[in-house]
Formats: structure tokens, sequence, C-alpha cells
């Protein structure tokens, strides 16, 4: 038996997983990422970890290849990472394919966290059978994903996909991330729903049920509390705006929405997915779908892990 190891690796801890040709976890694991004690430390723990994953792999299986997905920007020809942020400090640079290799000498892969879910979606889930789609993972941030003639579209560095980073509303405030005012990560991410759920309190939404935290939030929106749906209302619209954007640019079969607040199950869906019908012409409405990531929290590892299989022949 066959299998790929896949590693997604985040800010507070990495996963690994030996993952069959099906999309089927093995053994799965996760540990620290401890990225306070610098890149080193990081990829030695991938190191023990993917190491750990092969050795306990059942008995006549073997490795066929490792397969990484990480947080930042990755450049997937050289497996290098372009540029990560302060969750990553000293990530930067880091060639985590040549390590890989140099240790195991199997095939590796290594792309941004979002790209890999996509390519779980794209052999697992719900982009299964579609050459054209968009990921919207909706976290802390908002992370985004194209994929365009069933390939991940990356660009000229690996970075393609910063969905997050679109503005909804140039006169907004500065994104501390990347510069731009009014990006939609500022709005529609957990983080912005919370940033919005403290302004709506300090400018006279008084007594509220909720903390401002995206989750209560959006549990408190379901019960129909007027602040939160005040704060939901904003969430949506600028969510819808920045996907419209994003449909009249690609033109996908579908919007693969996955993430924090979009748990909120088919309620959320279906007023982002009005909203989006709103502002996006006749012709683009008609060829694309609002679809719930289908593989679930697994999503990273699994994509991870699946770059094997959809790679192996070049």
């Amino acid at each position: 038996m066959e299998y790929a190891i896949g590693v997604d690796i985040g800010g507070t801890k990495i996963h690994f997983a030996a993952v069959d040709r099906e999309g089927r976890i093995v053994d799965s694991h996760r540990v620290p990422s401890e990225a306070q004690l610098g890149a080193d430390h990081v990829m030695s723990v991938v190191l023990k970890g993917v190491d750990a994953t092969i050795k306990r792999l059942p008995s006549g299986a073997i490795a066929t290849g490792i397969g990484v997905g990480s947080a930042g920007q990755i450049n997937f020809e050289t497996g290098t990472v372009e540029y990560a942020g302060s969750q990553l400090p000293g990530w930067t640079g880091t060639p985590i394919t040549r390590i890989l290799k140099e240790k195991f000498h199997l095939p590796a892969y290594a792309d941004n966290d979002v790209n890999a879910i996509a390519v779980a979606e794209q052999m697992y889930g719900a982009g299964r059978g579609m050459n054209s789609f968009i990921v919207v993972a909706l976290g802390t941030g908002i992370g985004g994903a194209i994929v365009e003639a069933g390939r991940v579209v990356r660009g000229a560095l690996g970075c393609a996909g910063e969905l997050g980073h679109v503005s909804v509303d140039f006169n907004g405030p500065t994104c501390e991330n990347c510069g731009n005012n009014g990006c939609v990560e500022l709005y529609a991410s957990g983080s912005g729903i919370a940033r919005i759920g403290r302004k709506i309190i300090a400018e006279g939404g008084g007594a509220v049920p909720w903390q401002p935290d995206s989750k209560e939030i959006a549990q408190a929106w379901l019960q129909g509390e007027r602040y939160a749906s005040q704060v939901m209302d904003i969430a949506i619209r600028a969510l819808a705006a920045a996907i419209a954007g994003y449909i009249h640019m690609c033109n996908p079969q579908a919007v693969i929405l996955g993430g924090g607040v979009s748990e909120a199950g088919a309620p959320f869906l279906n007023a982002l997915d009005q909203e989006i019908k709103s502002r996006t012409s006749a012709a683009v409405r008609s060829a694309y779908r609002l679809l719930p990531a289908y593989v679930g929290n697994d999503a990273g590892v699994i994509g991870a892990a699946g770059q094997v299989w959809l790679y192996e022949n070049g």
C-alpha cells in the first residue's frame, strides 16, 4: 500500500498525516510548531514529525512522497518560502522541499496552505470534477486559492490568490498586513468581525449578550440579536462585494467557502449568496454556485499530501 505524507504548517501547530490515494487518513498527529523559536526549530519539528509518520505506516506500506501546505507565500517551483508574516518569524527564505528531499530522498512538494485546501477540494471534495473554482477560507484572516483549467493559479512567485487583501473600501482602515485600505479581511475575517463588534459596542450598542468574538457574534446573529445583526450585515456585504469581484474576474464554476463564520451554515451561505447575486451580472451569475467546503478540518493536511498524487506525473 502506498501513502503520501502530508504536513500542514501553521503558526501554532503542525499537523502530520499519512494519506492514501482516496484521501483517507491512516495516521495523524499534531504537535506545537513553537514558531517563536525560529525557522530552524520549526523545520526540525517538521523533519521529526515526517520521520515519525513514516515509521508508523502499516507493515509493508511505503511512503511515496511528502507534501507540505504552509502559512505564508510559497514558491511552488522552488519549494521555498517567499514571505511569511509574524505568525512564523524567520520562516521567509526557508527551502522546505530541498531540506525534505535531502533528508528522506523522496519527492517533495510545498505550497501555500489554502492552495493545499484547494487541492483537497479538487481531488476529494466540493470541487471534484470542476476545472474552474475559487476557495475562500475564513479564519483569523481570509485566505484564498484560484483553480483554473484544473491547476492552481500561483502567479510569478507563488503569491497569487491573496483574496483577503482585495479592497472593498478604498477609504477604509489601513491593513497592517499589506498596507492597502479597506481589505475584505478587515470586515469578514474572524478578527475583522470581532473588530466591527467592538466598534458597534463603543458607538452605543450598549449591553450586548455576546463578546466581540466572531463565533459568538455569528451565533447571536442566528438568534436574531439586533447588534450582532448589524455586525454580520457589514461582514456579509463586504464579503459579497469581494466575491462578486472574484466572480467577474475569474468566471468560476463555484466559490467554495470554508472555515470560521461559514460554520454558521445555511443561513449564512444563503444570505451571502443572495447578496453576491445582487452584485453580479447575469452571465457570470448563471455559471457559478456558492458551496460549503466539503473535506473539513483535515483539508489542509489531506490537500498537502494530495499534491504527491496530483503532481506525481508532472
